[in-house]
């Protein structure tokens, strides 16, 4: 009989969202499921470890049933503890999400869902990230879909040693759907500002937002082909090195002597 897959699920947007128990319910269809995530909303956390502090687990049922793990640290504490503590396995495939907005261009530096994903293929462990791109769409069921494709495409095919796979959803139905592109890591970036404000104690504090920036306009670019209504894949690498700016420092001849 055909061993089947075990596959460890996590996010950002915390273990009782609803992305996360749609992405469980998904994976279900393709082998064994297991929730290590964090405890609470760890969004824009990035590939924050904790050191310092205690990591606490405790048992999570929804909907009357045994659902996973909840961890007081971030998505890469959790795929963390749950490869070497909590399932003491190594699983045949990390997915991450499904998030509740969009992790593309410059976003996936920040982003605790994709950090989930890097760190599994820091591991060894083909990982992918899903986001659907709407912090207010709530139909996960288009992506749903998509994560249960990619989720079997790889692991029929695998991914390259240290690469993983981070897909946007556009928030859109399935009708509306144009197909799937395989895409690049956009430029687009935030104007940021921060907004100076008083609290009831007379306190000043700032408050961050933004204006997101459009700064490509090729179909292949991840933001792109989803404002097209396409589902975007795009492959990550977490080695950062620019190689062709080595050979031009070595001609600075860097000394202090």
């Amino acid at each position: 009989m055909t061993k089947k897959p075990r596959i460890l699920v996590t996010n950002d947007d915390g273990i009782y969202s609803r992305g996360i128990l749609a992405l469980y319910t998904a994976m279900q269809q393709l082998g064994d499921v297991y929730v290590v995530a964090p405890d609470s909303e760890k969004s824009a956390v990035g590939h924050a470890i904790t050191l310092s502090d205690p990591l606490r687990v405790i048992t999570v049922e929804r909907q009357g049933e045994h659902f996973g793990w909840g961890v007081n640290g971030t998505p890469a504490d959790c795929v963390k503890i749950g490869v070497k503590a909590i399932l003491e396995f190594k699983p045949d495939l990390i997915v991450s999400g499904i998030n509740q907005g969009s992790n593309t261009a410059t976003n996936v530096i920040y982003s605790g869902t994709v950090s989930a994903a890097t760190e599994g293929a820091i591991m060894g462990i083909p990982s992918i990230a899903f986001s659907l791109t709407s912090f207010t769409h709530r139909d996960f069921s288009l992506s749903a879909d998509i994560a249960t494709l990619m989720a079997k495409k790889v692991l029929q095919n695998g991914l390259p040693p240290d690469v993983l796979l981070s897909v946007n959803i556009p928030p859109i139905s399935r009708e509306e759907l144009k197909g799937i592109r395989i895409t690049r890591m956009g430029k687009g970036r935030y104007e940021e500002a921060f907004e100076k404000r008083v609290d009831p104690a007379n306190r000043t504090y700032y408050w961050l937002s933004g204006t997101k920036l459009l700064l490509d306009s090729d179909d292949d670019i991840d933001e792109v082909a989803i404002t097209h209504n396409y589902v975007s894949v795009t492959p990550l690498q977490f080695d950062l090195t620019e190689q062709s700016m080595i050979s031009r420092l070595k001609d600075w001849q860097l000394s202090l002597k």
